[in-house]
Order: structure tokens, then sequence, then C-alpha cells
């Protein structure tokens, strides 16, 4: 009896690897992705059109490579093509992924100062994925800053109150499961950088904090592509937030040119990290029940810096803060 042939069937490559590839033939075969080969790469991710063996090989793959500024471009077209966003005018975006740990959240008073004199801001942040941090989403009932868990709320928050937080996972659920990794894969992966940059509704200026040195350029020139007005700084602790004891370089871009400036160290001598981290000290300093100079000078040159996102120089920028802080509603 004759056995019959064995017959071989080659599996069909599927269509996301070969932006594996891409990132992971070795050191002489990976490369950077184009601005398009990014955008298509992040669609099918968002779209789920990815194996999970794929989503991590291609997030730590890229980790390792280090995104560059035509990727992140690519990244959040993508992104913002596949966002249900009405038009809501908002003239600050503030992206709030990284969380405190030296310091209390005082970022979040500057922007609730300014919401208090009419500056539309949207805060949007990714949840508590790193332990022993405080996360902006902790603070909002305690200094009554509206939670917002679709466009509508956010748009009414606006409206009312100039302010709203909107979680990441409510409206971009894609991007927070793969931040969700983080504990899974043992590492950041370079969503936690894309998320600072999304601008979903498209505000007037873009602020971005990039803790580590490098990347603050990469930042800039990835919202210059996408034709945003933003200021990038490595802000305290990852946090849109100056630090006062320490100069602080600003990487800007504004109808599509680039700009630096240098802001000095507001403090001669650096200031005693606190013991502990009281959230009702937050709340105390807004009232004027206590005096805290860290706090004062957070407060108001974070404040500077957003003002300066919205057209102002450095001088006008401290007057108008150190006005809007004196006159602020004090009663939460």
């Amino acid at each position: 009896m004759t056995a019959s042939p064995l017959t071989l069937t080659t599996p069909a490559e599927h269509p996301f690897a070969p932006f594996v590839r891409i990132l992971g033939k070795g050191k002489r075969g990976a490369r950077d992705m184009t601005q398009e080969e990014a955008r298509e790469a992040m669609g099918m991710l968002l779209d789920g059109k990815v194996e999970d063996t794929q989503l991590g090989a291609f997030l730590m793959l890229l980790r390792h490579k280090e995104e560059n500024a035509t990727e992140l471009a690519g990244f959040t077209e993508a992104v913002r093509a596949r966002l249900d966003a009405p038009q809501i005018a908002v003239d600050l975006d503030w992206p709030s992924y990284a969380g405190k740990k030296r310091h209390l959240p005082w970022f979040l008073l500057a922007a609730k100062c300014l919401a208090g004199h009419g500056v539309r801001i949207l805060i949007h942040g990714g949840g508590a994925h790193t332990a022993g941090r405080l996360y902006s989403e902790q603070f909002l009932e305690l200094l009554q800053i509206p939670l917002c868990r679709d466009w509508q709320a956010v748009s009414r928050a606006l409206d009312e109150q100039h302010l709203a937080f909107s979680p990441l996972g409510d409206w971009m659920p894609q991007l927070q499961r793969m931040i969700d990794l983080r504990n899974t894969l043992g590492l950041r992966s370079p969503i936690h950088s894309l998320a600072r940059i999304l601008n979903p509704l498209k505000a007037r200026c873009g602020l971005q904090s990039i803790f580590h040195p490098g990347y603050q350029e990469a930042h800039r020139e990835a919202s210059r592509l996408l034709g945003d007005t933003a200021i990038v700084v490595k802000g305290e602790g990852g946090e849109i937030e100056i630090n006062p004891d320490a100069r602080n370089h600003l990487f800007g871009t504004r109808n599509g040119e680039s700009w630096d400036a240098e802001w000095p160290a507001l403090s001669a001598l650096r200031h005693v990290k606190p013991d502990r981290l009281e959230p009702q000290h937050l709340l105390a300093f807004w009232r004027g029940q206590v005096e805290d100079e860290y706090a004062q000078q957070a407060v108001l040159s974070t404040m500077a810096l957003a003002l300066v996102g919205l057209g102002a120089d450095r001088e006008q920028a401290f007057a108008q803060a150190e006005e809007y802080w004196q006159t602020r509603n004090q009663s939460i």
C-alpha cells in the first residue's frame, strides 16, 4: 500500500507582523517607522487587529529603540482619527499621567485658579499604574474638580466651571489597557509618553511634562508635525508643575516654529522635601489657612507657564498669575 504524500501548508503572515519586524530585525535591520507606518500600526492596535503577543512585543521593542517624533505624530494621528469627540472649546490640554511622590500635586491648584478666571482646561489621566504615587484622580473630590465620564459632561463642566477631568479609559480604552500592562511587562511602555501629546479636543495649547532628558525635544517636534501649539517641560515628578528649586527649560512650538526659553530657579536654596504628603495641606493652602513658600512658588510659576502657552510673555504671565492667585475664590 502506497502512503499518500504529505501536504504542507505555509500559514499566511499576520498583517501586523511587518511592524514588529521593522522594530526587531536586529542591530542592522531594525529601523524607525515612518509617520505613515506608525499611524497604520497604531490604528491596528486600536482596532483590536493584533494578537496579545504582538502587542507586548511591539511595545517593548519600541521602548528599547525609543520612540521618535515622527512615530509619536503618526500614533497621535491614528488616535485622533478614532475619537468620537464633538467640537468643544478648550484653552489648555493638561495631561496628568505620572503621579506625585515627592511633593503634593500643586499643579492642580494652578489649574483650578486659572479655571476660576475663565481659562478652559481639560485634564486627563490614566489611573494609578505605579505604587507609591498620588494621582490627580485621588484629589478630584477634595478640590471639587468635576469628574466627567463622557464628552457631554466635559462640555458641561467646561461651560460651568471651566475645568474638567476626563479618564483616558472612557474615551480611548485601548490605550488605557496598554498603560495597564506596565505591571505585566515590568516597564512603562511608550504609551505613557504618547498620552501626553494626544490633545484630544485640540486645545489652543497643549502642556506636556516629560521627565526623562532628551524626550522633550521629540515631543515638541511631534507637536509641531501635528500643527499643535505646545510647551514641553521636565515637570516636577513628571507632572506639569514647575519645580521652583531648579532651572526649567521650556520647549515650545507655535505656528509651525520651535522656540526655547530658560527659566531660572526661583529659590536660592532647595526646599526640604516634606516627610509625608497630606492632601488636606493642599486644601488648607488654597484657603489661605497655612503658608508654604514652595507651594506658592510652584503654583504661581506653573500658572505662568500655562499663560505663556496662551500667548503671554514671561513677565506678563507671572504678574497675571499673581493677580489671579490673590483674587481666587478660596471657598471649596
